[in-house]
């Protein structure tokens, strides 16, 4: 019982380490994460000029008035032209439209079509995604909530991408459209997407308008505070843009750069000088303990990790008879089940059990660091970060409750039942929004 309680304190440590600790330097505050419920009548609403029509700056996951979404773009002109304009032109592999969304009727916006035009570079497709409910008030009537009008994204369903939801004004007279837009990542252990921001896809379709050759930037796209800071990396300022005549332009290009990290690293002679000879004999005991297998160990859970990422995007590019819910069901099972059975089977070849957790708690963290850092990741919610500690200090006690000496006595030690639990109850948990 006592090594096993000297394992978890390592795993743990290893865990807030490499993970919680970095993590949480960088994520959003618990108060930036949980909603905050507004009352009705104190709710501000966006309006426009020369319109009757008026939306809240937020848009919600239920019909309630939680601060969680933050409207970022709203462009004044007609309606259909800016849906149809972003969406039906040019040759982009579009995907099919949820049953309660609305298609544009083809044969009314034809000449699009037939000329090639395209409002942005990007050619932003049909997406698929949770509704989402915007409180609009018609101006003749009494307010209510509507559901997004059309989806769009540019990216991998099952990498990154830029998302964006939009909503119509409810009057035919009223010329706007009101965009909710970020970035985001799906997270296979939740099988959700994550939102990781909203800045960095307001200025991507920002930018793109303020490109076009016609287009004024100090006149026709403002910044308008619509007080809806706090949600994400949300500032509150609001891109507006206010020219009709912009969405026939030609097509524009806009490359998007992504910004790399610098990882400061020591020369080993500069550790060495901090290590004392206790350190120094630790070490060389460890690296005489290491063998293959631990390698073995390190390179199956990053393989399959990493293997699922890779395959969920290259099902999702290069299959067309394949749904997103059928390309799930193939590759969860591979981080639930493969990762835990694969551990478990090469650790059990490993004689000390620390060795066996150290190593697959660090792989998983190394594993988990790789991925952030193919979807340019740079901000965790609270919550993401706990998820992430958890399965590393399960992973870990699988690992270490399957080496030799763990078995010695029965092979359903207390460490391999504490991590099996944990592994199911946070994966579980996750699944169904607990963590």
């Amino acid at each position: 019982m006592r090594r096993s309680l000297v394992v978890a304190t390592a795993l743990i440590a290893i865990a807030f380490l490499l993970v919680g600790g970095p993590s949480l330097l960088l994520s959003p505050s618990t108060s930036d994460i949980a909603p905050e419920e507004t009352e009705e009548p104190e709710l501000e609403m966006v309006e426009f000029e020369d319109s009757e029509s008026s939306i809240w700056a937020f848009m919600s996951a239920r019909e309630a008035h939680d601060k969680r979404s933050p409207l970022n773009v709203f462009v004044r002109g007609e309606a259909d032209e800016v849906v149809v304009a972003l969406t039906e032109a040019g040759d982009g592999d579009w995907e099919e439209l949820d049953e309660d969304e609305m298609d544009a009727e083809p044969e009314t916006f034809s000449f699009i079509e037939d000329e090639g035009h395209h409002a942005t570079g990007t050619e932003w497709g049909d997406a698929t995604g949770t509704t989402r409910y915007a409180w609009v008030d018609p101006g003749d009537g009494d307010p209510y909530w509507m559901t997004e009008t059309r989806q769009l994204d540019d990216g991998d369903y099952y990498g990154e991408r830029m998302h964006i939801r939009l909503y119509e004004s409810p009057n035919d007279d009223d010329q706007w459209v009101a965009m909710q837009t970020h970035t985001e990542h799906f997270d296979w252990f939740t099988l959700r997407h994550r939102v990781d921001g909203v800045e960095a896809a307001q200025l991507r379709v920002e930018q793109e308008f303020m490109d076009m050759p016609n287009v004024d930037p100090q006149e026709d796209v403002v910044r308008i505070n619509v007080d809806n800071s706090g949600p994400s990396d949300a500032d509150g300022w609001a891109t507006k843009v206010d020219t009709l005549g912009m969405l026939l332009s030609p097509l524009l290009l806009l490359g998007m750069a992504s910004a790399g990290q610098q990882v400061a690293k020591r020369t080993p002679d500069s550790v060495d000088k901090h290590l004392t000879d206790v350190d120094r004999q630790r070490l060389e005991a460890a690296y005489d303990r290491l063998e293959a297998r631990h390698l073995i160990l390190a390179f199956t859970i990053l393989t399959l990790f990493l293997g699922v990422r890779i395959a969920g995007i290259a099902l999702e590019r290069w299959t067309d008879f394949l749904t997103m819910h059928m390309i799930a069901a193939m590759l969860y099972p591979v981080i639930a089940l493969g990762i835990p059975i694969a551990t478990y089977a090469i650790a059990s070849g490993l004689e000390s059990r620390l060795d066996a957790a150290v190593a697959a708690s660090l792989s998983l963290a190394l594993a988990i660091w790789l991925d952030y850092g193919l979807m340019n990741v740079d901000s965790l919610p609270v919550d993401v970060v706990l998820q992430r500690m958890f399965v590393i200090v399960a992973l870990g006690l699988i690992a270490g409750g399957a080496a030799r000496r763990a078995t010695r006595d029965r092979r359903l030690n207390d460490m391999l039942i504490v991590g099996i639990l944990m592994w199911s109850l946070v994966l579980v948990g996750t699944l169904f929004g607990y963590l």
